[in-house]
């Protein structure tokens, strides 16, 4: 009987160890301990960053040690950093409860006798505190989804059809929450209103400075969609938040399809680039600073005009400046290099993407993304009727 359960034991064992180590790799293990290491030893000492730190290997190690446990200390609520101490306290008494140090002329011996109460104690009590902190983790990571949910509906689920006219999209977020912002919409008298936008930062901040640009950029194009106007309302809206950090890159038009004009403003954000039809690139746009820095700024409207078979990209620094593992980030010139054969939106949209993929590879995003390609179309040539 024995004989016959050990293999289903065993097979048990085997599936919980598959189910519990799913998704685990050598990097995601190396990242925990190089990348993830550091950037939680940054987060914790951040509050001491400007203390002068020892030269000396030993002194440096004790310094940092000192400011890593001060940083995770003074992160917890009081009564969890009681308990956070009263663990490490339990820890060391049951380290040296029975510690016995014996000295001679000739050697010096050191017995440690590990007392299984106070080592059980502190084990139990640092794992309720995990357990605490796990459980705000999840409320957190349930209210961000929430927030998710309701950011989402504010970005177009599908681009409005334009006649004369194709494009393709994308939209990647760093966190649960992005703070890039792009709508096409269409106005009363035939034209379509364009924007792309990057609001400072990523998470939850940069998504509050998008929601309200996006509600005051709706009502600015109802009261009216000229560049000069929307752009100057966007801006006080942006100010009036209050916080130096607040503020967006934006780029907006408004674009006239049956005549490929396009009137638009740049602040701050990456110039889009425009594919003339013989394979000449432009830059749209020019020096200027983001919405919100000022209370108000020099806005002048620019114009282009889009013959058929041009092709527009508009994208967020979260594209240029996305890096690999060694640093090396994507880069602007090669977007640029990607738009040399030009193609129809969504195949130019698709080679943009699986470059920065391949470029990227298992690294994580650290800003949000979003890339916008659009092309007009040549004109249908009219059957003859015969």
């Amino acid at each position: 009987m024995a004989r016959a359960r050990s293999p289903k034991l065993f097979d048990r064992l085997e599936k919980f160890f598959r189910d519990y180590t799913a998704g685990m790799n050598s990097r995601d293990l190396q990242r925990l301990f190089q990348r993830d290491a550091a950037n939680a030893y940054a987060v914790l000492t951040r509050d001491h960053a400007q203390e002068p730190e020892p030269r000396k290997g030993l002194r440096r190690w004790l310094h940092r040690t000192r400011l890593a446990f001060l940083g995770l200390s003074y992160k917890l609520s009081p009564a969890r950093r009681l308990l956070f101490v009263l663990a490490l306290l339990f820890l060391l008494i049951g380290l040296t409860r029975d510690l016995e140090v014996v000295v001679s002329t000739d050697k010096i011996r050191i017995l440690i006798d590990f007392s299984p109460f106070w080592f059980v104690l502190s084990f139990l009590a640092l794992t309720y505190l995990l357990a605490l902190e796990l459980v705000d983790r999840v409320r957190v990571r349930d209210e961000l989804e929430v927030a998710r949910e309701l950011q989402a509906a504010l970005l177009p689920q599908e681009m409005p059809v334009i006649p004369g006219w194709s494009s393709a999209h994308s939209y990647r977020t760093a966190n649960e929450v992005g703070g890039d912002y792009y709508d096409l919409m269409p106005l009363p008298d035939g034209r379509v209103a364009l924007i792309v936008g990057d609001a400072s930062g990523h998470g939850m901040a940069a998504g509050l400075v998008m929601a309200i640009a996006n509600t005051t950029l709706k009502t600015a194009i109802d009261l009216d969609p000229a560049p000069e106007k929307v752009m100057a309302l966007l801006n006080r809206a942006i100010w009036r938040i209050g916080t130096r950090r607040a503020f967006m890159s934006v780029f907006y038009a408004v674009l006239d399809p049956a005549a490929g004009t396009l009137e638009y403003l740049c602040a701050g954000h990456p110039f889009p680039l425009l594919r003339r039809e013989d394979g000449r690139i432009e830059e749209l746009g020019r020096g200027g600073l983001p919405l919100g820095i000022r209370e108000t700024l020099p806005l002048e409207a620019q114009r282009a005009e889009l013959q058929p078979g041009d092709l527009l990209v508009l994208y967020t620094d979260g594209l240029a400046e996305a890096v690999d593992g060694a640093g090396q980030a994507f880069g602007y010139d090669r977007i640029a290099e990607l738009l040399q054969h030009g193609g129809a939106p969504w195949a130019v949209h698709d080679l943009i993407l699986s470059t920065f993929d391949h470029h990227t590879r298992d690294e994580p995003l650290r800003d949000d993304l979003t890339l916008l390609v659009m092309s007009r179309l040549p004109p249908v040539p009219l059957t003859p009727v015969s």
